[in-house]
């Protein structure tokens, strides 16, 4: 005991902090402490006044600090260090995924996106800028945790003078933000002074443990019965091919914002002319999606399965399941199954799950244009490699195609814009290397919010236009059903926006398409803004009970 006493006393002495250094601690202990507790957590937080707060947990730990013998401080400066690197990484995940997807980081699901936003980054910006954008805030995060720690570790170090003086100070700062707090309502400075660090800490671990409970809910969901697939007959669609199109970004800002409506209102009364005069009906309609701003899957999950998938360990989890796919069940019908993902460039094991007779993934489509920055190949391509190798080939055998198909050009970072040209031009997409080549590059138009916007609507607008021509040219006697997989980011949309995607419904068949209306759907390509918004899970019982005729 009288060593370690010894080793303490030899630790405050042999070295003690004084002047600049001892300025400079103080400095840099309260700014990295002040950033963690004060910087907002949502993207809109960022104005100065968010930053006029006083976070009492600063002078607190610096008065513990200035007050605790070596071997303690030691360990309260290791805390505080891993409190700030908590909040810095928390906060600014929330900022991250609040901008792409509209809800708060959530450690227990989203850490497996890291992974998945290396491919959009890197696929964006490029592999090197990628890296160097991850290098630099790391670097940086590093950084300011050395410095915050080194700062705490000095402040207990400091010589008789600077201690007494940054005692009164901190004590003087403590002392005003206690009055702060408990005055601050009636004298009208609500929130100046805070001690918020523990609440926010464990709001988050409440978010795990509700996360895991959901998770073991869902388990058991996945045991019980499947409902309606287990019957399907689908006798109303009986000999022909049912093509289910997952239109990429397609949310229902791009219909009723008005900074987008003047574009794609038109374009989808044009699109329903042309449908119109090759003999097909229309009827519309608005489904919740599980996600907004990217992870796709978990819409296509959630409607092939009929279940609410909206996050990754729910998804990873009916992967893995025996809970039938609408895919398997027309396969059971009789359909020729076929999955169209140019957006698929590795490995996809959860394609077993689904349990399609046909996968053709980018690699298998035959594309040999120039890729549209991480786009694979653009829309037309898509469709008219679907049209040649798997809809020609099933109807020479004598079966119907059901298909799944995944249209990319609108998923960002939306440039270069396609543009439609002949089908009959379009062969192994050599034609597309000109379109592909044109248009800024991403850094570029991401460096202006409002041509974001703009060549995001672009792309939605080719997208509606080659579906129209390509429909009215190719459909026959199909059956499709076109809906988004999720709204855009909210650089597009705004923060409040709905979650509601547009869905189609497209046949020659008149009285198929109508009986739809029962279901809240509408005439024509145009959504009604008054239509009740339905979830995307509860679509694939509508389509069986309606394709069935029951």
């Amino acid at each position: 005991m009288q060593s370690d006493n010894s080793h303490s006393q030899f630790y405050r002495q042999a070295a003690p902090v004084t002047g600049r250094k001892a300025i400079c601690a103080t400095l840099l202990f309260v700014a990295i402490g002040f950033l963690a507790c004060a910087m907002p957590d949502y993207p809109e937080g960022f104005y100065p006044q968010a930053f006029a707060r006083l976070p009492l947990e600063v002078p607190l730990v610096a008065l513990t600090l200035l007050w605790l013998p070596s071997r303690l401080a030691l360990m309260v400066a290791a805390v505080a260090t891993l409190a700030v690197f908590l909040l810095l990484f928390l906060k600014l995940a929330d900022v991250g995924v609040i901008s792409a997807f509209q809800r708060r980081f959530n450690p227990y699901l989203d850490i497996k996106m890291m992974y998945d936003g290396w491919n959009v980054l890197s696929g964006s910006v490029g592999k090197v800028g990628a890296a160097a954008v991850i290098g630099l805030v790391s670097g940086l995060i590093a950084m300011v945790l050395s410095l915050f720690c080194w700062a705490a570790l000095q402040l207990n170090r400091f010589g008789a003078q600077a201690r007494r003086i940054a005692l009164a100070g901190f004590a003087l700062l403590m002392g005003v933000g206690v009055v702060l707090w408990a005055a601050g309502p009636r004298a009208g400075a609500a929130d100046i002074a805070e001690m918020r660090v523990a609440t926010y800490l464990q709001d988050r671990l409440s978010l795990v443990s509700q996360s895991i409970s959901d998770i073991r809910a869902f388990e058991a969901q996945l045991g019980g019965s499947a409902g309606a697939i287990q019957t399907a007959r689908f006798d109303r669609v009986a000999g022909r091919d049912v093509i289910v199109i997952f239109f990429e970004s397609y949310g229902r800002s791009a219909v009723e914002d008005p900074r987008y409506a003047d574009m794609i209102k038109p374009r989808l009364e044009n699109v329903q002319q042309k449908l119109q005069a090759a003999g097909f009906a229309t009827a519309s309609g608005w489904t919740r999606s599980p996600t907004v701003g990217g992870l796709s899957w978990l819409a296509h999950g959630t409607l092939m399965s009929g279940l609410w998938v909206d996050n990754q360990a729910r998804y990873d989890l009916l992967m893995s399941s025996r809970w039938p796919s609408l895919n398997r069940a027309f396969g059971a019908a009789g359909w020729q199954t076929v999955a169209i993902m140019p957006a698929i460039t590795m490995d996809w094991p959860e394609a077993a799950y689904y349990g399609y007779d046909t996968i053709l993934a980018a690699k298998d489509m035959g594309y040999r244009g120039k890729p549209f920055n991480w786009i694979t190949m653009p829309d037309q391509y898509t469709l008219s490699a679907f049209e040649r190798l798997a809809r020609q080939p099933a109807r020479a055998a004598g079966k119907p195609v059901m298909a799944e198909i995944a249209l990319i050009s609108s998923h960002a970072p939306w440039t270069p814009v396609p543009k439609l040209i002949d089908w009959a031009s379009v062969g192994d997409g050599i034609v597309f290397n000109s379109q592909a080549e044109s248009g800024d590059a991403p850094a570029v138009v991401w460096a202006d919010p409002d041509r974001v916007r703009r060549q995001y609507i672009e792309t939605i607008d080719y997208t509606l236009q080659t579906l129209g021509d390509y429909i009215a040219r190719f459909g026959e006697d199909a059956v499709f059903v076109v809906l988004g997989d999720h709204q855009p980011a909210s650089i597009v949309t705004g923060p409040d926006a709905s979650r509601a995607v547009p869905v189609h419904i497209i046949s020659r068949d008149a009285t198929l398409v109508e009986s739809f209306r029962v279901d809240g759907f509408t005439a024509g390509m145009t959504p009604d803004n008054a239509t009740p918004e339905g979830s995307m899970d509860r679509l694939r019982d509508i389509l069986i009970q309606r394709f069935t005729g029951d």
